[in-house]
């Protein structure tokens, strides 16, 4: 898997990056840890290539990043034309990382600090209850802003 390459020399805020943000469990989320997803190593998902790049790589990629590269490896787009393919890319509108499975299924909160860069917080952790108590500041002392997964399925009336 690329990750790094080329990906975060890219001085561009996507409409999917958040800074100083914490997305929260998706509400009717059924995990009460964080899991990694299951890796089919012929064609992991893009829940385990998402898992990976933010586990493997703590605060150094943006949701730009992850987003891209995930579709990105997954389609075999070559390294030479991944500059002009994240241009098409986020030319469309994009799913944000609050649509993903991490936070729907496999029990993952993801923090964006002030650079929009991400790391993983398991639901099961005293730093995951730190930033759903809205205690969390960001480095400036300003409150960092709580949003949750969207929901893995529509409410039942």
């Amino acid at each position: 898997m690329a990750v790094a390459t080329g990906l975060a020399s890219i001085a561009v805020v996507e409409r999917v990056d958040y800074l100083d943000t914490f997305i929260a469990v998706a509400q009717d989320s059924q995990a009460t840890k964080g899991t990694s997803p299951p890796v089919k190593p012929e064609n992991p998902s893009i829940a385990a290539r998402t898992y990976r790049m933010i586990a493997e790589h703590p605060y150094q990629l943006t949701s730009g990043d992850v987003i891209f590269a995930a579709f990105a490896d997954r389609h075999g787009i070559p390294e030479v034309e991944r500059a002009a393919a994240r241009v098409e890319f986020y030319s469309r509108g994009q799913a944000c990382l609050r649509a993903s499975q991490l936070g729907k299924r496999y029990g993952w909160g993801i923090h964006a600090d002030g650079r929009g860069r991400l790391a993983l917080v398991g639901v099961d952790t005293p730093e995951y209850d730190e930033f759903v108590s809205g205690r969390c500041r960001s480095d400036s002392g300003a409150p960092i802003s709580l949003t949750q997964a969207m929901r893995g399925s529509r409410a039942r009336r």
